[in-house]
């Protein structure tokens, strides 16, 4: 079941809940004081480089040979 994070317009106070997205829209009319807040949110870290397959630099390098000074040796 999903999470969603709210803030208290009044208090600054933030609060999160775990409800199904309909119970999320009758929770929203009946508590007009709170707002969605989005300042919790998590991203996923990419550490070091990713890799590129074989046929993926197959292609690049075509398209570099297609355009000569278009500066795609990152992809190569």
């Amino acid at each position: 079941m999903p999470r969603y994070d709210f803030i208290n317009k009044k208090t600054g106070e933030i609060i999160e809940l775990t409800m199904s997205m309909t119970k999320l829209d009758k929770y929203k009319e009946d508590n007009p004081d709170m707002e969605r807040y989005f300042g919790n949110q998590y991203t996923d870290a990419v550490y070091g480089k990713p890799k590129s397959d074989d046929g993926f630099k197959e292609v690049m390098s075509k398209v570099q040979s297609a355009h000569p000074l278009a500066n795609l040796s990152r992809f190569t």
